[in-house]
């Protein structure tokens, strides 16, 4: 969502951040001249027992409430700030008919676990109906068989909106190259996101493993909503963030890059032309799949978080060739907003 602001606001267009505080400290670290109304999203709730899909089903009564709520308070900021075009971020809710709406998502079939795989169709034809409400629904990720979300988004009919727009990332003049910037210590790097508990039992496990390595380790903590924060242990180096420049030199320097196999995360990796080791949340079936699925095309390494031992051995630089991918990613987008801005 940040590139898709910047690129509107350097076509002339005034941009509005709908967003709960953690997000709008997220955009005024990146972008200026931005606007903001406090509009909080879903916040599902997550079980460090359960898995995702049954924490979610049981909190569907308070989703579907907050779907018809958020779908009548746009009506409101619609009016009040002289709004003409929505985009939204995997929230159900934000169709207008008086306005263009867009829906962003790359998973037009969320996928379930195991046995119950046979409900999906069920999850298609409710997200199909959703997207339909919509002008637009942009995907980001490539149309052809190289592509970044598999069966999430290939799996499936696309409805006649649906517009590829190719993969998204926010970090600046990346050359496409796989060679360390500058380095100016030998380390890893762990990016640490996604809900609790599961950010906190990643950090403690993977703190334990690291500080044994002979090489330094830098931790992401991806807490923008407080103060840049450096702190140190042993050879454990910890941020609570970073600026993208910064995160993006971190990460380009790495010897290895740890991570959650968020798709957000995946298509930054793979602006910079880096490989990681990528450790999906346990019982999110999304980043199960994206983290086998991009294994098994050779471009990443993963692991289970319960298989983590002292004994992993981390996979160092990994030659990869994501160059094309983001020359075609940047064609998409430039077609996708010229249809939308006509």
């Amino acid at each position: 969502m940040i590139v898709l602001a910047e690129k509107l606001q350097e076509a002339g267009n005034n941009i509005i951040i709908g967003a709960g505080e953690e997000h709008q400290s997220l955009f005024r670290n990146e972008l200026k001249g931005l606007s903001y109304v406090n509009f909080e999203g879903f916040k599902p709730r997550y079980s460090g027992i359960l898995p995702q899909y049954a924490a979610l089903l049981l909190r569907l009564p308070v989703l579907i409430r907050h779907i018809v709520s958020e779908h009548h308070r746009l009506k409101s900021i619609i009016h009040d700030h002289n709004i003409d075009i929505v985009i939204s971020d995997n929230r159900f809710g934000l169709w207008n008919k008086k306005v263009k709406t867009v829906y962003v998502t790359h998973q037009p079939l969320i996928p379930f676990p195991g046995k119950l795989r046979a409900f999906e169709r069920i999850g298609i034809s409710l997200h199909r109906y959703i997207i339909r409400k919509y002008n637009f629904c942009f995907i980001p990720d490539l149309p052809g068989e190289v592509n970044v979300s598999g069966r999430l988004t290939h799996g499936v009919k696309l409805p006649g909106n649906a517009r590829f727009i190719g993969i998204l990332s926010r970090f600046k003049n990346s050359d496409h190259s796989n060679k360390a910037i500058g380095t100016a210590f030998p380390h890893n790097t762990l990016i640490l996101s996604g809900p609790e508990p599961q950010r906190s039992l990643l950090r403690e496990k993977m703190t334990a493993i690291l500080s044994g390595k002979e090489q330094s380790t830098v931790i992401l903590e991806g807490k923008p909503g407080v103060s840049v924060e450096e702190r140190r242990s042993g050879k454990i180096i910890f941020y609570s963030h970073l600026p993208s420049s910064e995160m993006q030199n971190m990460i380009s320097e790495s010897e290895t890059i740890i991570s959650r196999s968020g798709y957000s995360m995946i298509m930054e990796l793979i602006s910079m032309n880096r490989s990681a080791l990528l450790i999906p949340t346990p019982g999110q079936t999304e980043q199960e799949y994206l983290a086998g699925y991009l294994s098994a095309k050779g471009w990443f390494d993963t692991i289970a978080q319960n298989e983590l031992s002292d004994a992993i051995t981390l996979p160092g630089r990994k030659e990869t060739a994501f160059g094309r991918i983001m020359d075609e990613s940047a064609e998409l987008l430039a077609g996708a907003l010229g249809e939308l801005l006509k």
